[in-house]
């Protein structure tokens, strides 16, 4: 996607936006380009048709989320259709300002575990009735770990000899066997780091809600493993009253994510961030999934 074809796509369908200069946004991410449009607007547009399905749901229900939420999140002020040579439906939103959350970039990991505590609160509070149900449009977040069985085989396969994988075959029946209560919650099904925006080190506003939707919210506590410090971790569970069930299932979408990243950056050079990250992330499940057997016993 190039610039030319989102002014083309602005100018013949928002013409009072078409003075507006279109520059791509640095980091855009991988299911949708995104691009300034002028100084206050971004472009947002599915780079694949099952992206695509989400948009739809987010001029639905974005704002009506953002209505009940302590944090800023994207609000989408027009819908593009087809168009320029671009074969899918895309918006249009208010640009958010904020660097991306890093470990390095947060100031007090313990406030900030809180304040994203806060929010998916307030989030899992919206009344879930009619929301959109776990599907092709979120990859099934929301809905059971065992849609993910087949990616953690075929991760554990590839790291034959490079991980424990006794223990994550143990961490992974652990999150299995735990039980949903079967309510449906509001979960935004993506909580990581390029989706969460600091503003000075503190929590300013959450981004990306193409796999947001209603059913079980345990996905959106990987962010305890992956981002999260080991002080911050527990008063991040606290603040949410998260039961013993609903952590290990949380704990097992940390693990899948993280085995998928390890398998496949592992052997290639051009991956040596997203490896060294990755083998973090498995080294403190692993840490905390063994603390918490400990002191069960």
């Amino acid at each position: 996607m190039h610039a030319e074809q989102v002014r083309r796509l602005v100018a013949e369908q928002f013409p009072e936006w078409a003075d507006l200069p279109v520059e791509p946004v640095a980091n855009g991410g991988w299911d949708n380009w995104t691009f300034h449009l002028g100084s206050a607007l971004l472009v947002r547009l599915p780079s694949a048709a099952e992206y695509a399905l989400a948009v739809e749901k987010e001029h639905r229900w974005l704002p009506t989320l953002a209505a009940r939420l302590p944090l800023p999140i994207p609000t989408p002020l027009a819908k593009g259709k087809p168009g320029a040579g671009y074969p899918h439906p895309w918006s249009i939103y208010r640009w958010l300002d904020g660097e991306r959350a890093n470990v390095d970039r947060v100031a007090d990991p313990v406030r900030f575990a809180l304040d994203l505590a806060e929010f998916l609160a307030a989030l899992q509070s919206v009344d879930a009735a009619d929301g959109p149900q776990p599907g092709i449009h979120n990859w099934f977040r929301g809905g059971t770990l065992r849609t993910y069985g087949g990616k953690v085989d075929r991760a554990l396969a590839g790291l034959d000899g490079q991980v424990d994988s006794e223990l994550a075959r143990e961490i992974w029946a652990s999150a299995l066997d735990a039980r949903w209560d079967g309510v449906d919650r509001w979960f935004h099904g993506d909580v990581a780091e390029g989706n969460l925006l600091l503003d000075d080190g503190r929590l300013a506003a959450v981004i990306d809600f193409g796999t947001c939707g209603v059913g079980d919210p345990a996905c959106d506590l990987a962010i305890a493993w992956t981002l999260l410090t080991t002080d911050g971790r527990r008063a991040f569970r606290k603040r949410l009253s998260v039961d013993d069930a609903t952590w290990a299932r949380g704990r097992g979408w940390a693990l899948w994510k993280t085995l998928s990243t390890y398998s496949y950056s592992f052997q290639d050079p051009e991956d040596a961030e997203d490896f060294a990250s990755a083998r973090r992330i498995l080294g403190e499940i692993f840490t905390e999934y063994t603390a918490s057997v400990a002191t069960r016993r």
